[in-house]
């Protein structure tokens, strides 16, 4: 049986886009419980606080550096259904938690807090959401079931309910923000591992596989098929 397709990643994206490295650190690093997401508290979340929830390994809304060491250290013991075996490099999935902490925990921290920021805030997690996106999270994180109907309405034309690699380019080049050029690379980044990530055999990343990826649902989906790719070697 051949080895699994490595995708490199550019490591210029790295900085740049932060729930494009949240998406890889969710699938490549460690086992999490699919019992994560069926918490009592997550259903007062909003979608973007449920994405990130799933790598919050106690449930107490706060990512530690701890909480990630421990998923990279699970997904190095179990390499072979961790991070080679879903297609990402190794070098950037080993650097994917320390930029996730450096990007994030200064912007979600509580205000008031004094540094250092290591720890990233489920309940300020909105405070990341950068312009030239879909507008499928409002400002404070909550799914916006009309912006992201229009990411198939506009831009899929070969099938309703899915988008192919380069539908999703027209798609991120008419969302670009004229003002905010800074916003360009993170939403490419992102769009193009999920794209990598979650695409079908046929090259079609679907309506019902994008709407997982906003609430973190398609996590769990991933890590089974990450699983039984293993069980199957």
């Amino acid at each position: 049986m051949s080895g699994p397709q490595l995708w490199p990643v550019a490591s210029s994206v790295l900085p740049t886009s932060i729930l494009a490295v949240l998406l890889i650190w969710s699938v490549c690093c460690g086992k999490v419980s699919a019992t994560a997401l069926s918490d009592g508290a997550h259903a007062n979340m909003t979608e973007l606080q449920k994405h990130v929830s799933f790598f919050d390994r106690n449930k107490d809304g706060i990512l530690t550096p701890a909480e990630t060491i421990q998923e990279l250290l699970c997904g190095l013991l179990f390499w072979s259904t961790g991070f080679v075996a879903i297609g990402c490099e190794l070098a950037f999935s080993t650097a994917a938690a320390s930029t996730v902490h450096a990007a994030l925990a200064p912007i979600t921290s509580p205000p008031g807090s004094l540094p250092p920021y290591i720890n990233i805030y489920l309940e300020y997690i909105h405070k990341a959401i950068h312009g030239s996106d879909t507008g499928a999270y409002d400002a404070k994180g909550r799914f916006v079931q009309e912006k992201f109907d229009e990411i198939f309405t506009k831009h899929a034309h070969i099938k309703p309910d899915a988008l192919t690699l380069p539908e999703m380019e027209m798609m991120l080049l008419s969302n670009r923000d004229i003002l905010d050029p800074v916003s360009w690379p993170a939403a490419e980044a992102e769009w193009q591992l999920i794209f990598q990530l979650a695409h079908d055999k046929y090259g079609f990343l679907t309506k019902k596989t994008a709407r997982g990826i906003y609430d973190g649902s398609i996590f769990v989906e991933l890590e089974e098929g990450r699983t039984s790719l293993h069980s199957e070697a």
